[in-house]
Parts: C-alpha cells; sequence; structure tokens
C-alpha cells in the first residue's frame, strides 16, 4: 500500500528557523477572516495571518501548537512555509493563548501603523506576483 503524501512545515522568523517538519498530515492556522485547515493535496495558496494558534499533526497524530505573530503562510505542493515576526511554542493551550494577547495583540499605535503600512506593502508585492506569474 503506498505511503499518503504529508507536508514538509517550515515556521520562519526574521533571524532564523522556529521550527522544520516533515511528515504533516495537517495544518490549522488563522487569518483575519478565520481558521481554516491544510491538508497535503490542498490547492496552492498564500494567505495573510492573524496573531494566534498555529496547529499542525504530526505522521505519530499529535498535535502541536505553536502561538505566531502576525505573518504570511504559502503553500506550493507539499511544502508550507508559514513566515512570522515572532513564535512561541509550547503544549497548553490555555498559557498560549495569553502569551497571543499578552506578546502580539497588545501593540502601541505608532507599531500598529507601522504593520498596516507593511500588510498594504505585502498586499500589493503578492498581487504584482500573482499578475507576473499569470503573463
Amino acid at each position: 500500500m503506498p505511503q499518503p503524501a504529508l507536508m514538509h512545515l517550515k515556521i520562519l522568523l526574521p533571524f532564523g528557523i522556529f521550527a522544520e517538519k516533515t511528515g504533516v498530515s495537517r495544518i490549522v492556522a488563522e487569518t483575519r477572516e478565520g481558521s481554516f485547515g491544510l491538508l497535503p493535496h490542498r490547492l496552492d495558496c498564500v494567505a495573510a495571518l492573524a496573531p494566534g494558534i498555529l496547529t499542525y499533526q504530526d505522521e505519530g497524530e499529535s498535535e502541536v501548537y505553536a502561538a505566531v505573530d502576525e505573518g504570511v503562510l504559502v503553500k506550493t505542493g507539499l511544502d508550507v512555509l508559514v513566515s512570522v515576526r515572532n513564535a512561541i511554542g509550547g503544549t497548553d493551550l490555555g498559557q498560549l493563548h495569553a502569551a497571543v494577547e499578552k506578546e502580539f495583540l497588545n501593540l502601541d499605535e505608532r507599531e500598529q501603523s507601522v504593520r498596516s503600512v507593511m500588510a498594504k506593502m505585502e498586499s500589493d508585492f503578492i498581487s504584482r506576483l500573482a499578475e507576473f506569474h499569470r503573463e
């Protein structure tokens, strides 16, 4: 019986790699519009992530959680890249939710303004990249 296709997940931070996992069967991420799931055979996609909990399931069928800040998720084939400003690992969902609220959601006005400008730039870049790809 053939082995089912599994994903390769890499969580990137500005200064390095937070996590790199092979054999991932499922990923759940949060966007401003809500949570969505990724399975290995889902079509390729790009999503802007909101601060929240990223969940993935490994080959051993155990769920792993990471609190992540804003960022971008890109799925191409079986590779999933998540690029975020900050991430915190853990197993206690209550502590991770508290970390999201404390570390990622309480921003001063200046940082919110900078993030807003950066989000617009990222959105423009993604749309231009999509236009270039269509040509």
